[in-house]
């Protein structure tokens, strides 16, 4: 059984989309990571910060599925990241609206001693400093490290983030971000300008129209399921990652092909988190469904074609 070291955020959400809103709800990276992971046999910690105003049963939620949480800090009379945001109609634009760091703003991170031999290291979207500090903390190189960021970090901690990615396998970013980071509008351009900044695998996500693959000189594309319903994006590019780190970690196969397989469970996960607010989808999942989705992937993606 693969080890898997997910670190992230752990955080209250208040969503608002045309089809609703939330009070606080569970929220944060390495939640929808962790939830996504938990569908492979693996064994897997989170390495997060709370305040004690989270609650146990939140914190049951993934003691209940064998997800180790002893690298999880609470902060006595702290309180949790929370994040509160409205979507536009085409749900592919928010606003955000409220961002409280809270327990964030001083998290120092903690890997448990029993995971510090992890064989894959997910570095959901933080700071860059807290990102390398985990790295330094592990006893040798894991066979993988995937980083996730956005487009604050590059605002922001330019310096620390270029530090941190030559040290990581796999980034996964949106194309904007891809942009950003590279000063390229070609994504196929801008994949091979962070190729060159340390990662021998780019992931770029695109929403609703899938995600690319880059490695070396190859390209691959899998597609976004279409859906009848989509109720709240939030958490599926984490869920997408999570899925995708956990397929790796259980296989333990770092190759091209495996990392294609990587990409379209971790899509097929994303598609799931999207049809209910928050983590609701994510946690009532079961694998009968998952399996039955993975088949129609297969169905949109695969066909017979002779050349003449």
């Amino acid at each position: 059984m693969g080890k898997l070291l997910i670190v992230g955020s752990m955080a209250f959400d208040a969503i608002e989309t045309p089809f609703g809103k939330t009070g606080k709800i569970l929220g944060g990276a390495a939640t929808f990571i962790g939830l996504a992971a938990d569908q492979f046999n693996v064994e897997s910690a989170i390495v997060s910060v709370v305040g004690d105003d989270f609650p146990q049963s939140y914190l049951d939620i993934f003691a209940d599925r064998n997800i180790d949480i002893s690298g999880v800090e609470i902060v006595k009379g702290g309180k949790t990241f929370y994040w509160k945001g409205k979507y536009h109609n085409d749900l592919n634009s928010r606003d955000t609206l409220v961002t409280e760091l809270n327990t964030l703003g001083d998290f120092n991170p903690i890997v448990p001693g029993h995971f510090k031999d992890a064989d894959v290291v997910m570095l959901g979207n933080l700071h860059p400093n807290i990102q390398i500090g985990v790295i330094n903390q592990m006893e040798e190189r894991p066979k993988l490290i995937i980083l996730d960021t956005m487009n604050f970090w590059m605002d922001n901690t330019w310096t620390e983030l270029i530090e941190v990615i030559k040290h990581i396998d796999v980034i996964t970013i949106n194309d904007e971000e891809a942009r950003q980071l590279t000063n390229e509008y070609s994504l196929v351009k801008a994949a091979a300008k962070i190729q060159e900044m340390g990662p021998k695998y780019v992931v770029i996500k695109k929403g609703e129209h899938g995600a690319l693959l880059f490695h070396e000189e190859h390209i691959f594309f899998a597609p976004a399921l279409p859906l009848e319903e989509v109720f709240d994006p939030t958490g599926a590019g984490d869920t997408f990652a999570g899925g995708f780190a956990g397929h790796l970690a259980q296989t333990k196969n770092i190759s091209f092909e495996s990392i294609k397989n990587a990409i379209i469970h971790g899509s097929n996960l994303a598609s799931f988190c999207v049809e209910k607010f928050g983590t609701e989808r994510m946690i009532s999942l079961q694998k009968h469904e998952i399996d039955k989705r993975l088949l129609q992937f297969k169905e949109l993606t695969q066909f017979n074609i002779e050349l003449t």
